[in-house]
């Protein structure tokens, strides 16, 4: 089992961090207690995963909804686990989330899975088939094949609520750049850049330098056979299980899975049409991808459309790595300064969308910039809390801000894995068939990078239909 940490990118500060969520929290307060009047009974949680990089703030965002309630606390550091403790004093406690869920299991309805990609599908699969409520961070999975895994736990268990960790739709931009696609108002679809920001080689804070180091022991206090999970038993490394696991390639999905749920998002809100991707090609000079995630990556990937939403019969998305964005004339913009490094770019045949993260939101026209947010038309859009729509709908509370359960969060997380790993084929065309989960035409591909060979006794559960 693995759990110590997991996203947000190394773009943002700390500090800003916690401001941004200071101010999802204010909304709350302001909003009227329904709770008294509907239930009395709180939504019990198990957190798994409680310190980490993202860990902690899903913890006690949850635990500010006045009908949730952190009552078990699982992670591999006794250090973080001792931590949370103080924050939640009767709250359970232990390592193995196996052991969360076979001797505590009555205790909790729901579970916050906050840890290292590699072990999601383990946990949410395990969750999901005790009956458990789930909120996921992202990327939801780290294998291809786990994409299909976890989607039929889904559809096997349609009651229970699902939620995966895409925050940045609380900010008004995003909401409205849904609306405006929707709308049809800048014409059909053309294409989608996606500017990534850094890379999976940055170093620093969330991701390694890509320098393997020599055998280290783990941390103190730190179970590394449970950190492990699934993946194949090998030495620990510098740099590699507390948060920089993000780079290595059979625990994380570098810069471009880590961020492309927040970044596709509004595309799979705005089109049902955009389901499985047909095809991807990813360019990049890394070679060997034995341990890390390759760098400077550039990927296109081809979705079958059909309908008047789109001009043409497939919908190209365009990947941009490691501080790489598209050509301003190429996508047909005025000269100018991108707003951020990182970027969803819509280009549509009567106007561009240019999105920020968090905003701001351009509209691009014959070379001019107008502020997305006086769109004509547009509501006032209400603040909301991310985290307290999964409660709210759990408890049974009818809600409109449960934006991104996991059959949205699956499709925004399937682009991302194919084009880390399409990388390791750096330049050939890869025809992907998601029913199947095959490369039709590269049988090698199909071997090596879609699936894994699970630990003994840390496989995800698997419902057929």
């Amino acid at each position: 089992m693995t759990i110590t940490t997991t996203t947000k990118s190394s773009s943002i500060s700390r500090r800003e961090f916690i401001e941004y969520l200071t101010a999802a929290s204010a909304a709350v307060v302001a909003a009227p207690r329904w709770a008294s009047a509907l239930t009395d009974t709180k939504l019990r949680v198990l957190s798994i995963g409680v310190i980490g990089t993202i860990g902690g703030a899903d913890r006690q965002q949850i635990a500010a909804h006045p009908l949730a309630e952190i009552v078990g606390l699982c992670d591999v550091d006794s250090n973080s686990l001792a931590q949370a403790a103080k924050d939640h004093p009767g709250a359970f406690t232990c390592a193995d989330y196996r052991e969360a869920f076979d001797k505590h299991g009555d205790k909790f309805d729901a579970v916050i899975v906050a840890t290292p990609d590699h072990s999601h599908c383990s946990i949410m699969t395990l969750a999901l088939s005790r009956g458990k409520h789930v909120y996921g961070q992202k990327p939801l999975v780290q294998q291809l094949e786990e994409l299909q895994t976890l989607e039929q736990a889904v559809r096997a268990r349609p009651n229970l609520v699902t939620q995966t960790g895409a925050q940045r739709i609380q900010h008004p931009p995003r909401r409205a750049a849904v609306d405006i696609l929707k709308s049809g108002g800048l014409g059909r679809v053309i294409e989608v850049h996606i500017a990534f920001g850094g890379g999976a080689l940055a170093g620093g804070h969330y991701f390694a330098d890509g320098k393997l180091g020599d055998p280290v022991e783990p941390p103190a206090g730190f179970d590394y056979n449970l950190w492990l999970n699934g993946a194949a038993e090998e030495p620990c490394r510098p740099n590699m299980v507390q948060r920089q696991w993000r780079s290595w390639w059979k625990y994380g999905g570098g810069q471009i899975a880590d961020w492309v749920v927040h970044l596709t998002d509004v595309m799979f809100y705005a089109f049902p049409e955009l389901q499985s991707p047909m095809r991807i090609c990813s360019r990049t000079p890394s070679r060997d991808l034995s341990y890390f995630h390759a760098d400077h990556v550039l990927s296109t990937l081809t979705y079958p459309v059909s309908g008047d939403k789109f001009a043409n019969s497939t919908c190209e998305f365009y990947f941009y790595d490691t501080g790489m964005k598209p050509d301003r004339a190429q996508i047909g913009l005025g000269a100018g300064e991108w707003p951020s490094g990182i970027l969803t770019i819509v280009v549509c045949e009567g106007g561009t969308l240019v999105l920020a993260p968090e905003g701001p939101l351009e509209i691009w026209r014959e070379g001019k910039m107008t502020d997305g947010m006086q769109w004509p038309g547009l509501p006032a859009y209400e603040p909301f809390n991310h985290w307290h729509a999964w409660v709210d709908k759990a408890v049974g509370k009818d809600t409109p801000h449960l934006w991104t359960p996991f059959s949205i969060g699956l499709r925004c997380t399937e682009p991302g894995l194919l084009a880390v790993k399409a990388a390791k084929y750096p330049g050939q065309v890869l025809d992907w068939d998601r029913k199947t989960l095959t490369f039709t035409n590269h049988a090698e591909a199909t071997k090596t990078i879609v699936r894994r060979e699970y630990r003994k006794g840390f496989e995800p559960i698997r419902f057929n239909q």
